[in-house]
């Protein structure tokens, strides 16, 4: 059975939402070491994970993978995604995804960042049947405060498509989120 969730993660993708201007919570290049857990049934599982954003994606690009979900799907979206530059990475316990898209968002309370790789880092899944085909994008989404600490969740291969009311799906793999946290005290 597949996990549909409707997260702010997957309406990034497609959201242009402008919030209020203020100074820039994240400063790039970007690395931070996050404390990744998930806990799924009797099984916790704990790491620490490497994000790392050169720079965030131009706007005319964004728009050009953003435009390829919203009019060809998901199997509009991962070619267009694919064609994008490396602008970073998601460094997982000796595997690496490069990151194709990075999109922030800023208010008063510090950035959000939406990371997606057209890869996938990791299948965590307590289904052994489960398929892993069409799995195919890494989603990383960190709510950075002004004083550098951090929260966010992670998907380790996913999918997204559009709903029929226009926002934007996700289709995890794994059970649940993988939840993230960056503690710079």
């Amino acid at each position: 059975m597949r996990q549909r969730l409707r997260t702010r993660i997957a309406a990034a993708v497609l959201a242009g939402v402008c919030l209020v201007a203020v100074p820039r919570a994240a400063d790039y290049p970007l690395s931070i070491v996050a404390l990744a857990s998930l806990k799924t049934g009797e099984t916790s599982v704990t790491s620490n994970v490497v994000i790392r954003v050169d720079r965030l994606m131009e706007e005319s690009r964004r728009t050009r993978v953003t435009d390829a979900l919203k009019y060809n799907g998901y199997i509009g979206f991962v070619p267009a995604l694919r064609t994008l530059p490396v602008i970073g990475s998601i460094d997982l316990a000796r595997r690496k995804v490069d990151v194709k898209y990075a999109h922030e968002t800023r208010d008063d309370k510090g950035s959000r960042i939406v990371i997606v790789a057209d890869r996938p880092l990791f299948f965590l899944n307590t289904d052994t049947e489960k398929s892993k085909a069409g799995y195919e994008l890494t989603i990383v989404e960190l709510r950075i405060a002004s004083d550098g600490n951090a929260t966010g969740v992670m998907t380790g291969a996913a999918r997204v498509k559009l709903a029929p009311d226009g926002t934007v799906m996700l289709d995890d793999y794994a059970d649940s989120l993988v939840q993230l946290t960056v503690n710079k005290k």
